[in-house]
């Protein structure tokens, strides 16, 4: 199995910040951004070889160079450099995967995790229940934030954890069954990315793909125990620091 870490959003809602220094390694706590605490959630799961960090232009080197500090790693890290340079040509997250796929000619189960998202749940447990229903998984939780919920996927699932309908960023959302970005795709599903981008779909938000999928290939639901937050914004990373990470 190989993991891609989705890093090469330009995070334009945390500017000055970010403006030349990537949110995926804005620390959390003292000497450790929010990098680390999702590469110590993906050196347990025995069945992945291989990271790959996809990124842009202005963000490579720093990627690069934290690589580089990392001591004794438990799994080699390779930083991909998507080349782009401003949020206007950016990729987007679903056509970063498949630039990655078909750069390293992946072949292989896949992990997928958004390079913004800090979770306390562990990934072991998802990827047993991956093994178990032997399809595509993503992550859910029930969400009772009305306005969170917006801001998310959007699933209905059936009694054996089947998706059997989900919106992505949904104006009225008809379920409290949030998705967040942490997904599992068996190597059949990695040339349906290609598919999706040629026939036009939107390239951006994770999500969307699962939109798609989710209609022509069973998708899972794992639903984790804990919390996931999405640092996108400077009242996120601040809720994050002062609160969870004391």
């Amino acid at each position: 199995m190989k993991c891609i870490l989705l890093c090469a959003g330009y995070a334009t809602r945390l500017f000055p910040l970010t403006q030349n220094f990537p949110k995926a390694l804005l620390e959390i706590e003292e000497n450790k951004p929010l990098l680390d605490f999702i590469l110590e959630k993906v050196n347990k799961i025995k069945e992945v070889d291989e990271i790959y960090l996809i990124t842009n232009d202005r963000y490579y080197e720093h990627f690069l160079a934290w690589s580089q500090k990392k001591e004794n790693l438990i799994i080699p890290i390779t930083v991909i450099n998507d080349h782009t340079t401003t949020n206007e040509d950016r990729l987007g997250a679903i056509g970063d995967i498949e630039y990655v796929v078909k750069q390293k000619q992946i072949e292989e189960d896949v992990l997928i995790i958004a390079g913004d998202n800090l979770f306390d749940f562990n990934l072991t447990d998802m990827v047993q229940f991956y093994h178990q229903k032997k399809g595509a998984t993503v992550c859910v939780k029930k969400i009772e934030d009305y306005e969170l919920l917006k801001r998310l996927a959007v699933a209905k699932i059936d009694k054996n954890d089947r998706i059997i309908e989900l919106v992505e960023k949904p104006a009225h959302p008809e379920s409290n069954i949030g998705v967040f970005a942490n997904y599992i795709y068996p190597k059949e599903i990695l040339p349906l990315f290609q598919q999706y981008l040629q026939e036009g779909n939107v390239p951006d938000a994770p999500g969307y793909f699962v939109q798609y999928l989710y209609k022509i290939k069973p998708v899972y639901a794992y639903h984790f125990q804990g919390n996931c937050f999405d640092v996108g914004t400077h009242e996120a990373l601040e809720e994050v620091r002062l609160l969870y990470f004391k």
